[in-house]
């Protein structure tokens, strides 16, 4: 038997887990029509729910070789609180991104007002657990409340999460309300800096793309869930081209593996290029991996092991092995016994 192999763990920047519930029942026509189904999962959630079936999901993360995560979270405060215990029992690494939703979605998910937010943020951190900023969307949180998040963040040096740009009619609504496009209203309301990460971009312009290049903001792509979903795809050349960073997120966990992720972004950007090798199997790593943790604000996480005695990998040379694992690897070549 050969020894296995080590590698930094990977970082799942964005998941909602409750949304692994939906696997293969909640399919609708576009994305619009998914989240209804989505948003009747997410209304029968309860602590107690949530800190058995988050456990779980973050047990298969782990298994898949994620050993931190970035928790999405819009269900609400208590349940944010149940969210980090099922981290702990899981054993895996969390960063509570907890969301700010002041209007739209469920009445469970949005605060009264941004003050009211700010005061869940501080409860989740005199807890002891990490926490990121998470205004939802543009859709959901106007330009006052987008100015505070974005201006508490930096003070406090926290990580901001948002979506932006994951749908045309997202753009379209943004561009009628505010008369810009969702990334230019983050860098108009101050939300864009090196601590911020936007969630998808998948439609994202050049000149959104020059914003978040000159602000140091990242991308985490979700190329399982936007396939799924039919958002369409990021442009990774561009983004490539502009040296903005790059991490990754399970998003719905309708699939949980992170080198299919990652094998996806260079998918897409290879169709975009006709080319190979887009992006190399170094930076592909590290955006799974450290790219990850920065956008968590994270600066340790556990390593994973890889059996390089897996059929996956049977007969390629060692030097080989990184390569192979992006080229044609499932998460089942991680060697992780869950206890």
């Amino acid at each position: 038997m050969t020894a296995n192999l080590s590698f930094p763990g990977f970082v799942n920047s964005h998941s909602h887990s409750f949304q692994r519930a939906l696997r293969g029942r909640a399919a609708g026509t576009d994305f619009w029509t998914w989240r209804e189904g989505m948003l009747e999962e997410a209304n029968r959630a309860t602590p107690d729910s949530i800190r058995v079936h988050y456990a779980e999901v973050y047990r298969e993360m782990l298994a898949a070789g994620y050993t931190a995560v970035g928790e999405f979270h819009y269900l609400g405060a208590p349940e944010a609180f149940a969210a980090a215990e099922a981290a702990t029992e899981a054993g895996i690494a969390i960063v509570l991104l907890h969301v700010a939703y002041e209007r739209g979605g469920l009445e469970r998910m949005r605060q009264p007002s941004v003050a009211a937010y700010l005061r869940e943020v501080e409860a989740l951190l005199e807890a002891g657990i990490a926490v990121g900023l998470a205004p939802h969307s543009v859709r959901a949180c106007s330009r006052p409340w987008l100015e505070e998040i974005g201006a508490y963040a930096e003070r406090e040096g926290l990580p901001l999460h948002i979506h932006a740009d994951e749908q045309p009619r997202e753009i379209q609504e943004c561009l009628d309300e505010h008369d810009c496009r969702p990334i230019e209203l983050l860098a108009d309301t101050g939300c864009l800096t090196p601590l911020t990460t936007i969630i998808h971009a998948t439609h994202a312009n050049d000149q959104e793309l020059d914003h978040l290049a000159a602000t140091g903001a990242r991308i985490c792509a979700c190329p399982t869930t936007e396939a799924d979903l039919g958002d369409g795809f990021l442009s990774v050349s561009a983004v490539r081209e502009r040296s903005i960073p790059l991490c990754i997120g399970s998003d719905s966990n309708m699939r949980i593996d992170p080198l299919e992720e990652l094998r996806e972004l260079e998918g897409i950007a290879r169709r975009q290029n006709g080319t190979r090798g887009v992006i190399s199997t170094g930076d592909l790593l590290g955006i799974g991996t450290s790219d990850g943790a920065a956008a968590l604000g994270l600066s340790s996480w556990a390593p994973i092991h890889i059996d390089v005695d897996h059929r996956s990998l049977a007969g390629v040379a060692a030097e080989h092995v990184p390569a192979a694992l992006i080229a044609g690897c499932a998460a089942d070549v991680v060697a992780w016994e869950i206890s």
